[in-house]
């Protein structure tokens, strides 16, 4: 029988090495819903024991049930029918098993029904969702519409809402995106009106690459401020989906078959405001993102995960010239550099997941008792956080890319046919880096939080974490790098603006480098395997750094000052 969790010793190795014990004790309220819920941990080890057992669980539907699965969705895709969109038969056995499994409300508090796990579990969940079938984990993930009208609405609209995504009633969608509205938010054109007769809100207009626009329950951003045109005009609404929205066609994509793509019309659709007026965007909209864009790092590391483990299987059966091809150093650095590059997005991607537990639940403890250091840890985390998570976005997806690519070119041109799933995984890959903001977008959102120094007290903490004399070379070399680091946002900080976007994805691979370096070498000293892992990392994201270097400390504009020449031809 294959299990997508007990067969991945690396998720095994974090849920038991990160350090989790705090989290859990703030998640369980110094564990006194143990005395309200008789299935709640009384220990931090219990809980750990509850999330392995999920995870176990998780791992054997994915691996046993959905897998299998998974060509067949790709094959027949999402369908419209009569408006209604029509699921693939596999998706809907696998929602149907993740409900009975009670996978549903993962992150959301036993009192609406939910299983309270922090969003660290979470995101390894995605990550087992996502190699078993990507498209199936953006229908999954949208539980979080539930976590996000538990964070912002009322107490009534929580009732009437959050118990349905945890048991599983409901799929939920993020309808945020326009023709003239994708990145540019601000943008949004979509009307609410208030029927000042019932007290109601209804919303007018079309949005478009809606991913499971056909839920049944649905977060929309629209305009609520007549007369305005920008991000202080826009509300956050839920609504029902019932006959005023209009599903008009499905998107015919590359990838993620079975995860479907609308185009909506909103027809004085009945909707309910979420949270307060004005802040759908500036707040409410910039936290789904945020938790969007994880969730869109973890579906990355599992569909690398699925990439690299079809590459290795052909690699040790593929025989050419008399041997397999696993055995020639072309192949096997190939693969060598995939499974370090999957387990240093795992380790980043799991770190900063552990940031947003922090500074979510720090955000609850100041709420509840205005307490001065709850504030003070609530800013540090929500500033690291912010910066992590277009980090974990930026490195995870465009590493799934080239694990994929990897992959496809190590099946040589069996990896070109339908026969291998390889051929689905670059496909599913590709979306990766395009959707909840590109990896372009994600250097905007990262660069201010390193150019202020969001990070250096967390690295200083890395640094001094691993005191064994063993390591002081890697230490030293990566110290090396950060100094590096320091020199190039000094030198970004007297640019002129134009050029500052010339070199800011330049600056954000440096940070990345330089934080996936310590990360992996705090687990270095652990585990032998671990150690092999830190240096051959290492060791490429020292020429990584030097050639970012180089180009910023060089005062490069070569791009810059001869583009018009070159695309005139």
């Amino acid at each position: 029988m294959e299990n997508f969790y007990l067969d991945n010793k690396d998720i095994a190795f974090h849920l038991n090495r990160l350090p989790l014990k705090e989290i859990i004790r703030m998640k369980e309220n110094d564990f006194k819903e143990a005395e309200e819920y008789d299935y709640a941990p009384s220990s931090a080890k219990e809980a750990l024991e509850n999330y392995a057992k999920v995870l176990e669980i998780a791992g054997e539907i994915c691996g046993e049930v959905i897998a299998p699965l998974a060509p067949e969705i790709d094959e027949e895709g999402a369908h419209l029918v009569d408006g209604e969109v029509i699921y693939p038969k596999g998706t809907q056995i696998a929602l149907d098993q993740f409900r009975k499994a009670g996978l549903n409300g993962v992150t959301v508090p036993r009192k609406y029904d939910g299983l309270n796990f922090p969003t660290t579990i979470y995101t390894m969940l995605i990550e087992i969702v996502a190699r078993a079938e990507a498209g199936l984990m953006n229908i999954f993930s949208l539980q979080d519409i539930g976590e996000t009208i538990y964070e912002f609405a009322d107490e009534e609209l929580r009732q009437a809402y959050v118990p349905r995504f945890a048991r599983g009633e409901v799929t939920g969608a993020m309808i945020l995106t326009e023709a003239e509205a994708g990145s540019d938010l601000q943008r949004v054109k979509t009307k609410a009106v208030h029927d000042e007769a019932t007290d109601t809100w209804r919303l007018y207009g079309t949005k478009r690459f809606i991913t499971n626009g056909n839920a049944q329950v649905s977060l929309v951003l629209a305009r609520s401020e007549e007369g305005t045109n920008d991000a202080r005009g826009l509300s956050m609404f839920v609504i029902d989906r019932d006959e005023t929205v209009k599903i008009r066609r499905l998107e015919d994509k590359l990838g993620i078959h079975g995860s479907p793509t609308c185009e909506m019309q909103f027809n004085g659709t009945p909707a309910k405001l979420v949270g307060k007026r004005r802040m759908g965007l500036i707040k409410y909209v910039m936290e789904l993102m945020n938790g969007a864009r994880l969730g869109i790092a973890g579906q990355a590391i599992g569909i690398a995960e699925a990439a690299y483990r079809e590459a290795q299987a052909y690699a040790t059966e593929r025989k050419q010239f008399h041997k397999e091809i696993i055995n020639f150093p072309a192949v096997y650095e190939m693969l060598t550099k995939m499974r370090v590059s999957i387990e240093a997005a795992r380790k980043l991607t799991y770190y900063t997941s552990m940031a947003v537990d922090y500074k979510k639940l720090y955000a609850e403890l100041f709420e509840e008792n205005k307490d001065g250091e709850a504030r003070a840890k609530m800013k540090y985390y929500t500033a690291l956080a912010n910066t992590m998570t277009p980090i974990s976005k930026f490195y995870s997806t465009e590493m799934a890319n080239k694990v994929a690519y990897d992959g496809l070119q190590i099946h040589g041109g069996d990896g070109y046919m339908k026969d291998y799933n390889i051929e689905r995984h670059y496909r599913d890959a590709r979306i990766t880096n395009i959707y909840e903001g590109t990896t372009q977008l994600q250097v905007v959102a990262a660069i201010g939080g390193i150019v202020t120094g969001s990070l250096n007290e967390e690295l200083d903490r890395m640094d001094a974490s691993v005191k064994e004399t063993a390591w002081d070379d890697e230490k030293r070399r990566i110290r090396a790098m950060r100094e590096k680091l320091n020199t190039a946002v000094a030198l970004y900080k007297e640019m002129d603006d134009e050029t500052k976007a010339y070199h800011a994805g330049r600056i954000v691979q440096m940070a990345t480098m330089v934080m996936t370096s310590y990360l992996l070498l705090e687990d270095a000293p652990v585990n032998g395997r671990k150690a092999k892992v830190a240096r051959i990392f290492i060791t490429d994201a020292e020429a990584v750094v030097k050639s970012a270097d180089f180009t910023i400390t060089d005062g490069d504009r070569t791009v810059i000052d001869h583009n018009p020449e070159i695309w005139d031809i």
